[in-house]
């Protein structure tokens, strides 16, 4: 087995951190997991498929580490990673769907 393929049948964050050999704070990773998780994987997503295990765990343990460094700096809601947040973003102007009164539908 491939360390990229170890690595995708681990199951949670913690499994990762002890993996990889990153050191962690548990209430950092209780609040922002799933981001942590979600930036390591866009950060590796592009990794060369020729790389050694070594050197593939190397950029895996560089990219999860900057990532937990990344929420130890801002929130999740600062970081708006996944969609949910970023449509409720309060700073994005609101776009309101085109309004037909029921009037113009019953005739």
């Amino acid at each position: 087995m491939s360390a990229i393929d170890e690595l995708k049948a681990l199951s949670s964050a913690e499994d990762f951190f002890r993996r990889l050999d990153v050191a962690y704070e548990p209430q950092i990773l209780g609040v922002a997991r799933l981001h942590i998780l979600k930036r390591m994987g866009q950060t590796v997503a592009g990794l060369d498929a020729t790389l050694s295990d070594d050197q593939a765990l190397a950029a895996c343990r560089t990219a999860l580490s900057a990532a937990y460094a990344e929420f130890t700096e801002k929130s999740p809601l600062q970081t708006r990673l996944f969609k949910v947040l970023r449509d409720r973003d309060p700073a994005r102007p609101v776009t309101r769907g085109a309004f037909v009164p029921l009037s113009d539908l019953t005739g």
